[in-house]
C-alpha cells in the first residue's frame, strides 16, 4: 500500500495504489487526516486508479475522512474508481454519500 498526495490551489488530492485492507487504512488514516488538517483544502480528492483491492476497512476510511474533511469546511470526493472498487462502493451506498469526479475536471474548477 502507498498513499501519496499533492496539495494546489485548495484541492488535496491523495494517490493510492496497491490494496486497501485493515493493516494499510491505519497507516493512511493517520497520513491523510495529518495532510487534511495541515493544507485545510476546499476539496479532498481520493484516486482509486491504482487500487487493486479495496474491503470494508476501505469504506470506513472513506467515511472516516469525509466526516473528518466536513467537520473542517472541505468537500470530499473520489475519482477513477477500478471496477473492484466500483462495486464494493455500489454496494456499500457510499456513492450516495459521495460523489465521484473527473480529476481533471475538479482541478481546473
Amino acid at each position: 500500500m502507498e498513499i501519496r498526495f499533492y496539495e494546489k490551489d485548495k484541492l488535496l488530492v491523495f494517490k493510492i495504489s496497491e490494496e486497501i485492507d485493515d493493516y494499510s487504512v491505519q497507516k493512511m488514516r493517520r497520513s491523510a487526516d495529518y495532510e487534511i488538517e495541515r493544507y485545510m483544502p476546499k476539496k479532498v480528492i481520493f484516486d482509486f486508479d491504482s487500487v487493486t483491492f479495496m474491503d470494508s476497512a476501505g469504506i470506513g476510511f472513506i467515511i472516516g475522512r469525509y466526516k473528518f474533511a466536513n467537520m473542517l469546511g472541505a468537500k470530499l470526493e473520489v475519482t477513477n474508481l477500478t471496477p473492484s472498487v466500483q462495486k464494493i462502493f455500489d454496494m456499500s451506498g457510499i456513492l450516495k454519500l459521495i460523489p465521484v469526479t473527473d480529476l481533471q475536471e475538479s482541478a481546473l474548477r
